[in-house]
């Protein structure tokens, strides 16, 4: 401590050092950005955060026309196919990738082949399969409407070429029940195919399209052959054939055993076995999604465009000088 002159006692030079500190940090403190700390500015607090995921569909899709065609026959497919002496039986082995919950879907599908076309489509009698009283209503089905003893039922294109493979499934020397049941629309089923109608005459001929019928069984009950009638939209399509009602694991080795029938090689055509779970959706398509990604970049290509097209080259605003209110009558210029 020091004594000035007027007897006053003044603080040392680390006091005043002190005091200058605590000072300058008070006023950085005034100054500065920096939040006050909590739970909330920090975004600490308790949340919860759902992470939506799509329910897992498992598929299993296997091509097996060119596989079950024997060796000697790799060269003349249509040859195979046609002749009544080859073996058509062919067993495949499938691995279950994932865990398949049952019920699991089974379907066949057909590639290149056009159910859509006109002269196909049409060749069918709706009178026909709803009542026994239109047996001989067949004008739309030539060339499959009359035979030799009488109207074919059902008559027309399109139930002459019924699909005809089967599939049979093992694990571990263990059959797998195939469900057929309510594997059509109700609807079709209830509205489409009447319950006195029966089989007659049908693929009899000397050419057989496909699967034979039950005389035995309404059209109704026929469910194969209901499926099969409503015609698809797309030369690549889905077909319900039934489903297998109970799990299959994980590593899993499925038998198949499939009979050959199908005659899709005169055209080109391809057929695959499909093991299929759903979720509460449906099953796996992607069309949906790559019709809207083909929409939406067409509407973006679109509104591009436009604003190219008003920025390069804008379009001029009206004379209103044009208008017809503005315009001196015939005659009378102003």
């Amino acid at each position: 401590m020091e004594m000035d002159t007027n007897g006053a006692t003044t603080s040392s030079a680390a006091g005043g050092g002190s005091t200058s500190t605590s000072d300058s940090s008070s006023a950085a403190k005034k100054n500065s950005k920096k939040p006050k700390y909590s739970r909330f500015t920090q975004q600490e607090l308790p949340a919860c955060k759902p992470i939506l995921t799509p329910g897992l569909v498992v598929e299993i899709v296997d091509r097996y026309d060119e596989g079950c065609v024997p060796s000697n026959y790799s060269n003349d497919k249509l040859a195979y196919i046609q002749s009544s002496r080859t073996n058509k039986s062919c067993t495949r082995t499938l691995s279950v990738p994932k865990l398949m919950k049952g019920p699991v879907f089974i379907y066949y599908q057909l590639d290149n082949f056009y159910q859509n076309h006109r002269r196909y489509v049409k060749s069918r009698s709706d009178k026909q399969l709803r009542s026994k009283a239109y047996e001989s209503e067949t004008k739309n089905c030539d060339p499959e409407g009359i035979s030799p003893d009488g109207p074919i039922v059902p008559c027309g294109l399109i139930a002459w070429s019924l699909f005809n493979d089967t599939y049979g499934f093992s694990v571990k020397s263990k059959m797998l029940e195939v469900n057929k049941k309510n594997i059509a629309w109700d609807s079709d089923k209830e509205n489409k195919f009447g319950s006195d109608v029966y089989p007659k005459n049908f693929q009899i001929g000397g050419l057989i399209g496909g699967a034979t019928l039950n005389s035995s069984i309404p059209l109704s009950e026929q469910e194969d052959l209901i499926v099969w009638m409503r015609t698809a939209a797309l030369p690549t399509f889905r077909k319900l054939y039934g489903r297998i009602e109970e799990d299959l694991q994980a590593n899993e080795q499925i038998t198949v055993v499939i009979q050959n029938n199908y005659n899709t090689y005169s055209f080109g055509g391809k057929k695959k076995l499909v093991l299929s779970t759903t979720s509460w959706i449906g099953g796996k398509n992607d069309f949906l999604g790559v019709a809207y990604i083909t929409v939406g970049g067409l509407c973006l290509f679109l509104a591009v465009s436009f604003i190219l097209l008003y920025v390069i080259k804008p379009r001029p605003l009206g004379d209103p000088s044009y208008l017809s209110w503005n315009r001196s009558p015939a005659g009378n210029p102003t």
